[in-house]
């Protein structure tokens, strides 16, 4: 092992950090937090056959590096220079194993052992990452004794003259920073260096996080395209490395994903808070666009004297009125880090658990992130690890919409964490689990998660965060358990998952039966959670928490029905799409058929607006608007902005045979748009716009905006003309005219 001196910093010392009080920590558990409890560690990176740690302790950092040697897992030995193989325990009939163990001389001998062993079609374990490999054996994490305000992070935002860096005419305007320890300053002036005083303040701040909002796609590709041109070296690294990009991957977002294309510099992390807010919106829901003025507004983290500017107004208005672009860019990298303590502490705290680093932890699904630990358990044994089992189709979840319409005093139940009850109540677990890691992992995340939510509850300031984040990244893989046994993973087994689907039908069914034998009436079934409207007798808050504890007394031990929250109507539309309004008057939507951000806004208007009148009791209202609508946009006296609507430039849209093929040539992946659809069947921008809109096409997008309701109108066909009808009327009585 060789420890290394800290590279020096530059001219500007970093600010003074005063330590942060020692919160008092779990019981350590090396089955969750691998078996070596070095604490301090803040980044892992691969030097020339070496494994370099970055300690922070007592505020200083230093050095550590380590040989290493890469490794893989696969079914079958190759003989090749470089390459030591070892054979693992354990074998399970039925399963293929990935039983032998190779270690690598160098990078380039793994990297031949891969490619060689493909070509043969044999399975293969093998992370291309070598800091995830170095983890994973060593049983070392990230952060261990750390809480998330010890890390130390900095924001960055650029403000430009154009969209992209490759337009005539690009350049920084400016450039922000600030910290999580009260450093903030803005960069302006020459271009040039500009550029070289944020390489060396990076370097005098020496921060664990680089953050920003887009920072993957727009901020870090401006940057290193202007210093290119520019010639100078982005050295933003630990060692004084370059900045640089990796290929295009996946940032995993519920069961969708994002393409996006990663950078990296030495020793820090790179988060995006644009990636982390869509990640932290789904099961949510609750947000209606990901920009982070849209964000931060919705979230309550906007300033009350936050200035609001559209990208094109900033390069005029520097030139004129410079003071408001600079309080606007500062404002910028404030919200990104208030943001990014919402939305990324979470991952933070499952960094200490995972052999992984916290860049790539903050983009992969809660199933690899499980997969992680079981993979990590079996290899510290000396055991094998089996190979995934082929996906096949098994039942789902149960759903069911049993009234739709206005309805008025709604409460929600459902199961405390269904799935993973369901698992530990009946021992459910992958067969390939012979050395039984996944429910006792399972039951230790539990009862670590209810001891860190008491604490939480009895804690104040930075020690009641600590809990609060640490059962947060407790709950998530919790919850991750049982989709890792139907994903693409080593331990998957498709017949637990469907034994664990089928018992929660039976239980969610059995409380419904429950709630109706007791007086009740059920709206909505979906998975874990029932919506229905209490006995007239149920009446107060009170009330309905003891008729839900009532009805969960039907349920075996370790199945828990919770109260989860009572509403003064609903107005229920079909399965997973409904309203509901909270006694203080809040509206809680749900589904793509009543708020969706890929819709036009004159659509997401009309669609609120109906909202409002059939909570009020006022369906006609919502037919008036309607024709009144439709006859404003024939007439034209809708606004193009109304009807355009953003779009975002991929792989798709670019594509010779996509609607968007000629305007996506001007563009880059990742830009976002905004369109309207012209007369003859083209798409154009709106700063194009050329009175030409396609007047009788957004009249048929109004009708199928108000076919979503369909279901709420029994008399839906004699309220809301088809769209043909109306544009006859309008010719007929424009001939009068």
């Amino acid at each position: 092992m060789l420890e290394q001196p800290v590279p020096p910093l530059l001219d500007e010392p970093a600010p003074e950090r005063q330590p942060t009080p020692p919160v008092p920590t779990l019981e350590y558990d090396p089955i969750l937090y691998g078996k070596d409890p070095t604490p301090y560690i803040v980044a892992v990176e691969a030097v020339n056959n070496h494994i370099r740690l970055f300690i922070r302790d007592n505020g200083k950092l230093r050095i550590v590096e380590e040989p290493f040697r890469p490794w893989l897992l696969s079914d079958m030995q190759i003989t090749m220079p470089g390459v030591e193989w070892r054979v693992l325990k354990g074998e399970l009939e039925g399963r293929r194993m990935l039983k032998y163990f190779a270690s690598c001389a160098n990078r380039e001998a793994f990297d031949a052992l891969r490619r060689a062993l493909r070509d043969e079609h044999r399975e293969v374990l093998a992370f291309s990452s070598l800091p995830r490999q170095y983890l994973m054996l060593s049983g070392k994490t990230l952060f261990k004794r750390m809480t998330f305000d010890d890390l130390h992070r900095v924001q960055v935002d650029i403000e430009t003259n154009t969209l992209t860096p490759d337009q005539h005419g690009a350049q920084i305007l400016m450039i922000a920073l600030s910290d999580n320890r009260g450093y903030e300053e803005l960069l302006e002036g020459d271009e040039k260096r500009m550029i070289e005083q944020f390489v060396e303040r990076i370097q005098a701040l020496d921060p664990d996080v680089i953050e920003g909002h887009n920072l993957f796609g727009f901020d870090l590709p401006y940057l290193a395209a202007r210093a290119k041109v520019l010639g100078v070296p982005l050295q933003l690294g630990r060692d004084g490395s370059e900045l640089r990009f990796g290929s295009p991957r996946q940032c995993i977002i519920g069961a969708n994903s994002r393409t996006f294309t990663p950078a990296y510099v030495h020793g820090r992390h790179l988060l995006d808070t644009y990636l982390a807010v869509q990640r932290f919106d789904i099961g949510r829901g609750d947000l209606e666009g990901y920009g982070l003025k849209e964000v931060s507004q919705q979230l309550g983290i906007a300033a009350p004297d936050r200035i609001y500017l559209e990208r094109e107004q900033i390069p005029e208005l520097w030139r004129t009125d410079p003071d408001t672009v600079r309080r606007y860019c500062l404002q910028d990298v404030h919200e990104t880090r208030r943001l990014a303590e919402i939305t990324l502490s979470t991952e933070f705290y499952q960094c200490q658990m995972l052999p992984d680093t916290l860049q790539n932890l903050a983009v992969i699904g809660t199933g690899e992130k499980a997969n992680l630990l079981f993979v990590r358990a079996y290899l510290a044994e000396g055991y094998a690890i089996p190979t995934q089992q082929e996906p096949r189709d098994y039942p789902g979840g149960y759903t069911e919409v049993r009234r739709v319409g206005l309805i008025p005093r709604i409460v929600k139940a459902d199961v405390e964490s269904l799935y993973p009850s369901i698992m530990l109540r009946y021992r459910i677990k992958p067969s390939a689990d012979h050395l039984d890691v996944f429910l006792p992992m399972l039951e230790r995340l539990r009862q670590l998660r209810l001891d860190a939510k008491a604490r939480a509850k009895k804690a104040q300031g930075a020690e009641a965060a600590y809990w609060d984040g640490l059962q947060s990244s407790f709950k998530i893989l919790i919850n991750s358990f049982y989709g890792y046994t139907a994903g693409p993973f080593n331990f998957n087994d498709y017949d637990a998952a469907e034994a664990v689907t089928l018992k929660g039908q039976e239980l969610v069914k059995q409380i419904a039966a429950e709630i109706e034998r007791l007086g009740g009436s059920v709206v909505e079934i979906d998975t874990d959670g029932v919506y229905f409207q209490p006995p007239e007798h149920v009446q107060t808050e009170a009330d309905e928490i003891a008729f839900v504890e009532q009805v969960g007394k039907i349920l075996p031990e370790g199945i828990r029905l919770a109260y989860d929250g009572r509403y003064k109507a609903m107005l229920s539309v079909k399965s997973k799409n409904y309203v509901l309004q909270g006694y203080d008057g809040k509206l809680i939507f749900k589904g793509a058929s009543l708020r969706s951000r890929a819709d036009e806004k004159f659509g997401r208007d009309f669609l609120n607006n109906a909202i409002q009148w059939l909570l009020a009791g006022k369906p006609e209202k919502v037919a008036e608007e309607y024709r009144r609508l439709a006859k404003a946009i024939l007439n034209g006296d809708l606004g193009i902005e109304q009807l355009c609507r953003r779009e975002r430039i991929t792989d798709k849209s670019k594509q010779p045979h996509h609607p968007l093929h000629e305007l996506a040539k001007r563009f880059q992946i990742g830009d976002y748009i905004m369109v309207y659809r012209k007369r003859d069947g083209t798409w154009g921008l709106l700063e194009e716009y050329a009175g030409d809109e396609d007047r009788e096409h957004y009249v048929e997008k109004l009708y199928k905006f108000a076919a979503r309701l369909e279901e709420l109108f029994p008399d839906f066909n004699a309220l809301f003309p088809k769209p043909q009808a109306i544009i006859e009327s309008e010719r007929q009585l424009s001939l009068f005219d």
